[in-house]
């Protein structure tokens, strides 16, 4: 039977937040069966700190994916964690945070990744809940396509096209299968472009934002001195968001999704559609 798994023990990570600029530790606790991913801000203490990682939870997906609680509490850019938990099985999980967003650290989930393998898996009695796609749902916005379809185990093909040749148009498919998102995908690192820099400042974000955890494209070339990691980085950095923004459906997911130029407001519409149609969907 496929069971449910938390962590052995605790572990914890420090960075900044990338668009907040500010310092933030994060914690990893064992959770019981049925929690889910719990997100606890521990520097709030005159009012309800814990969030939900659920669809229903997310306020604002604007350069990230940005939850609250009824409360008024916050967790801010939680994609590259919860890519983290979904690639490597952790079903239920605490997440303390000292500060209102997770560190970017490198830009990728890798460090996650590895303070997840440092707590080790620990399996629970309860058997895991998987959300079963009974028939296509699907969202659109413009050239933006994002769709969940019925389909064995969870598999997603991505599709991203920006007119810089130093992107252009990458695709990639990718089956959740044990060991492949450590493997694959936890590695790629977020990126942004040069000329943007100044208003997003202007706005408040990317004040924690550097080479040393973005990509940083300018016309048809990339500024960091390393490069990058593989050709494809881009459209795996896409893919590994999407991982991220679908364990919000509150357990891992059985269909193939399909997300043609993604992004953090259509996953978290696509989330919503299906359980919006009671049919389209069963808990097994």
């Amino acid at each position: 039977m496929n069971r449910q798994q938390t962590i052995a023990r605790e572990a914890s990570l420090s960075g900044v937040g990338v668009h907040s600029g500010k310092p933030a530790t994060l914690t990893v606790r064992a959770a019981g069966e049925g929690a889910g991913v719990l997100f606890k801000r521990a520097d709030v203490t005159d009012r309800d700190a814990i969030i939900p990682a659920l669809a229903t939870k997310v306020t604002t997906t604007e350069l990230g994916t940005n939850m609250s609680n009824e409360a008024g509490v916050s967790v801010a850019t939680v994609e590259h964690f919860l890519a983290a938990c979904s690639g490597l099985g952790i079903d239920n999980i605490i997440a303390e945070l000292d500060g209102p967003e997770l560190p970017i650290l490198d830009g990728s989930s890798r460090p996650f990744v590895e303070m997840l393998d440092q707590a080790g898996v620990q399996e629970q009695s309860a058997p895991r809940r998987v959300l079963k796609i009974l028939k296509p749902v699907e969202v659109r916005h413009g050239v933006k396509l994002a769709r969940l379809s019925p389909g064995e185990g969870f598999e997603m093909r991505v599709i991203i096209d920006f007119p810089t040749r130093v992107i252009g148009r990458q695709q990639i498919r990718f089956a959740m299968t044990p060991g492949a998102f450590a493997r694959d995908v936890a590695w790629a690192r977020t990126f942004g472009f040069a000329h943007q820099a100044e208003q997003l400042h202007a706005l408040g974000k990317g004040l924690g934002a550097s080479m040393d955890n973005t990509i940083v494209v300018e016309g048809d070339a990339i500024l960091n001195p390393g490069g990058l990691q593989a050709d494809d980085e881009f459209v795996r950095h896409k893919l590994l968001d999407v991982i991220g923004d679908l364990f919000l459906a509150g357990g891992q997911i059985e269909g193939l999704y399909e997300g043609e130029q993604p992004g953090h407001a259509l996953n978290n519409q696509l989330l919503r559609a299906v359980f919006a149609d009671a049919t389209s969907f069963a808990w097994t």
